[in-house]
C-alpha cells in the first residue's frame, strides 16, 4: 500500500501531534471510530484512516470553528483570507481584532478571528485569563500563512467526523467495543515552573491525569482499545502501571530560549482489550 503524504493541521497549536504521527499509529488498532477527547488541531485524525470519527474538546471556540468549516467552508475561507493583509499584521490590528474576538458573541465572528489570532499570535499558543478573555500577545511575523489548502482538506475530512464540546470523562465513558480512543490530555508538567493550565478556563491538574488513566482502565474493560500520551516521567509511569508503555525521544522546546531546545522523552500508554 502506498504511504500517503502527511497532512498538517491548519491551525498552529502547542503540543501538537504531526511529527509523532506515525509513532502513535503503530499503537492504534483497526476499528470502525475514532474516539479524540482532546483533538485539539487534529493532527492525528487528519493522518489516519477510519470510516468515522468522534472529535471532542473542551475549547468552545475550536469545536465552533471545526463545525463551520464542515457545513459552510467556502464561504468561511473566503471571508478568513481577508483578515490575512499586511494591513491586519499589525500590533495595533492584532489588538483590536483581539478586543473584538473578546467582545463577541456570534459565533460566525468569533471562529473567523480565532483562526486569525491562532496565525498572527505569539507561537500559535491558545490561552484564556481567569474571565475567559483570550490574551495571547501579538507574534510579529513577517507574513503569516494563511493554511488555505489545509482548510479545505479539513472541511472535506470533516464530513466523517462528529464534534462535541464537553468532558473527557463523558466521551471516554460512552466509547464502546469498536472503538479506538487516542487521548493526548495536557502534559504532566517536567519542573514546577513549566505548568500550563490555561488553555481552557478549566485547568487539568493531577487529579484529572489520574482519573483518565481510570478511565482508561475501564474502557479497556468494555473492549476498547485506549492510548495516551505524555511526557515520560516516574508519576505518568506509576498511574499508567496497568498498560502496556512505550517510550520515545522527541525534540520539543522545553524553555523560551533557544538553548532550552532539547530532547524529551515521550510516553505512550496502551490500554489493549484482554
Amino acid at each position: 500500500m502506498q504511504k500517503t503524504q502527511k497532512c498538517r493541521a491548519f491551525l498552529k497549536w502547542a503540543g501538537g501531534k504531526y511529527n509523532l504521527v506515525d509513532a502513535i499509529s503503530l499503537h492504534l488498532q483497526d476499528a470502525t471510530q475514532l474516539v479524540e477527547p482532546f483533538v485539539g488541531a487534529g493532527s492525528v485524525f487528519l493522518n489516519t484512516q477510519y470510516s468515522h470519527y468522534k472529535l471532542n474538546d473542551i475549547n468552545a471556540d475550536l469545536i465552533n470553528l471545526y463545525k463551520l468549516l464542515q457545513s459552510d467552508h467556502g464561504r468561511f475561507i473566503t471571508d478568513a483570507r481577508s483578515l490575512f493583509t499586511s494591513q491586519t499584521n499589525q500590533r495595533d490590528s492584532y489588538i483590536s481584532l483581539r478586543q473584538q474576538f473578546n467582545q463577541s458573541s456570534d459565533e460566525y465572528e468569533r471562529a473567523l478571528l480565532f483562526l486569525y489570532l491562532n496565525r498572527h499570535g505569539y507561537n500559535g499558543l491558545c490561552r484564556y485569563n481567569l474571565s475567559g478573555k483570550f490574551n495571547v500577545p501579538f507574534g510579529s511575523y513577517k507574513k503569516p500563512y494563511f493554511p488555505e489548502a489545509e482548510l479545505h482538506y479539513f472541511a472535506e475530512k470533516s464530513q466523517f467526523a462528529e464534534f462535541s464540546c464537553t468532558g473527557y470523562q463523558q466521551i471516554i465513558q460512552q466509547a464502546t467495543a469498536g472503538s479506538v480512543i487516542y487521548c493526548d490530555p495536557p502534559y504532566v508538567p517536567l519542573s514546577k515552573t513549566a505548568s500550563f493550565t490555561s488553555y481552557a478556563r478549566q485547568g487539568f491538574d493531577l487529579d484529572d491525569q489520574a482519573q483518565l488513566a481510570n478511565l482508561a482502565e475501564q474502557a479497556q474493560q468494555r473492549g476498547v482499545t485506549v492510548v495516551i500520551s505524555n511526557h515520560d516521567t516516574t508519576w505518568t509511569r506509576k498511574i499508567y502501571q496497568q498498560a502496556e508503555l512505550h517510550s520515545l525521544q522527541v525534540n520539543r522546546s522545553i524553555s523560551q530560549n533557544g538553548a532550552g531546545r532539547g530532547k524529551v522523552a515521550e510516553l505512550f500508554a496502551v490500554y489493549q482489550p484482554q
